[in-house]
């Protein structure tokens, strides 16, 4: 799916960081610095501190905690796990990931064996005069799974410093736990995706610019114009870190976090290390009785028309055995050494 990636160089990031200070752009408050070797060399040292989880003024789901969430020192993936990762994984494990396997015939009695066979959803952009809802860009396709993005006839064989995709919640639990880390707690990835700003809209600043990730360009769902350089999901690591060194924490591809879903952060505000690890309390308005999943950094399918959750606050919910063509996951660790 490369189009076209213009190259960044070492000083136009420089320059962007210079900018950005130049702007007035304020940083988070003093925290405990990390040894460099507190974290694994695929890893950034995260500083920890203090801060408001969410977005005030802005979807009702976001909204901002009342009281600041406290944070230890971690370390994050500096990209999101790829395809080359996974195949090592499955490699080692013989792991078999959720696409791969039919639908549990207890979960779903109504249904037909064929009806049950493997697959996953994939986003197909709808024909031209096509009635346009959510349901006409997103299908089950047989067959598609990690190793198939879009379904039987895709490979990821061109594509594997791509981030997986088509993975569960599960599927990315089984990959942390053979790597021996985790997934990040919502508050451990909004916090990280900001980059050591402060009252930001976005990953750089509070304008918004295409340039600096994987979104769309164009009009949501029918017209992509590709100028950011991909169609689909991108290497990882094509786009200008952010002010801790982390890359694609907006757009590519939405990441699994630990936490399950409820609007709001209410639940959260005032603790240390929050984690809503609650499955019988989360809700989603749009699908109650539904257990969902926090997800984070919006996709490639986000443009201004439509989603434009690619900001540090912004979230989604997902239920955890779903996977999709844009959803893919990093890992987190906890930091080995702190100096004051």
């Amino acid at each position: 799916m490369l189009v076209h990636r213009p190259e960044v160089s070492s000083l136009a990031l420089a320059f962007l960081l210079i900018l950005a200070m130049g702007m007035g752009v304020l940083l988070l408050g003093p925290a405990p610095a990390l040894a460099s070797d507190s974290c694994p060399p695929s890893m950034a040292p995260i500083p920890g501190g203090s801060y408001r989880i969410g977005a005030a003024g802005r979807l009702p789901e976001e909204a901002e905690a009342k009281a600041p969430v406290r944070l230890q020192p971690f370390c994050i993936a500096r990209t999101e796990v790829t395809n080359r990762a996974f195949v090592a994984f499955v490699a080692a494990t013989g792991y078999t990931t959720q696409a791969e396997r039919p639908l549990p015939q207890e979960q779903f009695p109504d249904l037909s064996a064929a009806e049950r066979r493997p697959g996953s959803v994939v986003f197909r952009p709808p024909s031209p005069g096509e009635p346009l809802g959510e349901l006409s860009w997103w299908q089950w396709v047989p067959g598609a799974d990690w190793r198939h993005p879009e379904g039987p006839g895709s490979s990821i064989d061109d594509r594997l410093d791509h981030p997986v995709v088509q993975v569960s919640l599960a599927d990315a639990e089984a990959y942390a736990a053979w790597a021996g880390a985790a997934l990040p707690s919502e508050a451990q990835w909004e916090f990280a995706a900001r980059g050591g700003l402060r009252d930001r809209a976005f990953s750089w600043g509070d304008r918004w610019r295409a340039g600096l990730a994987n979104t769309w360009q164009g009009e949501f769902p029918v017209s992509n114009t590709a100028e950011d350089g991909y169609l689909g999901t991108a290497p990882v690591g094509s786009f200008p870190p952010n002010g801790y060194g982390l890359q694609d924490m907006t757009g590519n591809v939405w990441e699994w976090t630990a936490d399950w879903y409820l609007p709001g952060h209410e639940r959260l505000a005032g603790q240390d290390d929050p984690l809503l690890a609650d499955r019988i309390a989360s809700s989603d308005p749009r699908e109650p009785g539904v257990a969902k999943h926090v997800i984070k950094g919006g996709s490639f399918l986000c443009a201004p028309n439509f989603c434009s959750r690619y900001r540090p606050a912004a979230r989604e919910a997902e239920s955890p055995d779903t996977g999709t063509s844009h959803i893919g996951f990093r890992l987190v660790s906890p930091a080995l050494t702190t100096h004051a």
